[in-house]
């Protein structure tokens, strides 16, 4: 079995442009790029099929999710910001109200 032809998009651009012109038909396209006629009507209707997102306003799904994505990102790296900034604070506040560091939790002894 031949191994199957991948096909740039420019290519296949080049060719439903061609199409689309009218100039040739569409068995004497697919002949000069060596592509069977039917792969060139797929490409046609493919392409008709997308062609009115070109033109639309407003962002698509996948830039919606992005958005919100990135604004969820944000928030929760300002929280860690804030938090960072109070667990500091209770620490400075800790050791001037017992005058000394405590001890990391790891470091204390047991009591008996």
């Amino acid at each position: 079995m031949g191994k199957r032809n991948q096909h740039t998009n420019e290519t296949k651009l080049n060719v439903v442009l061609e199409v689309l012109r009218e100039e040739q038909t569409v068995n004497e396209i697919a002949a000069r790029y060596g592509i069977h006629p039917n792969m060139v009507g797929r490409w046609k209707q493919e392409f008709l099929e997308k062609a009115p997102t070109i033109f639309k306003r407003g962002m698509s799904t996948a830039e919606k999710e992005l958005r919100e994505e990135k604004a969820h990102v944000a928030n929760l790296e300002q929280k860690v910001g804030q938090l960072t900034y109070e667990v500091d604070w209770l620490k400075k506040k800790s050791e001037e109200i017992i005058g000394h560091k405590p001890t990391p939790p790891n470091r204390r002894q047991k009591r008996s």
